[in-house]
């Protein structure tokens, strides 16, 4: 079952917070289980966003978060908010495609 994980977080410096993802992103191509991320800001609430990362399953996910390598670049966008992020942890129950 597809899996997938809302991340909000505030920051004052989105485009580091960008710029830290495209890296991890180069740097994970080969060992990454996410397969989707969409990023979004809150238009009611700005500096405020969530970030929406799809994974093929929980069992995916769990082995992401477990990643010593996931963990280093979650302390460095952590660097990058402020306060902590709130997690939503989500099985995928259907899709409709428009």
């Amino acid at each position: 079952m597809r899996f997938i994980q809302f991340i909000e977080f505030a920051t004052d410096n989105i485009d580091a917070f960008t710029a830290e993802v495209e890296a991890w992103e180069a740097d994970s191509a080969d060992w990454r289980t996410a397969t989707r991320a969409t990023l979004c800001a809150d238009r009611d609430s700005p500096g405020t966003y969530i970030q929406v990362v799809e994974f093929p399953s929980y069992e995916d996910a769990m082995a992401n978060s477990n990643d010593p390598r996931t963990a280093a670049f979650a302390a460095r966008l952590a660097a990058l908010t402020k306060g902590a992020p709130r997690f939503r942890n989500l099985d995928v129950a259907r899709t409709d495609d428009f």
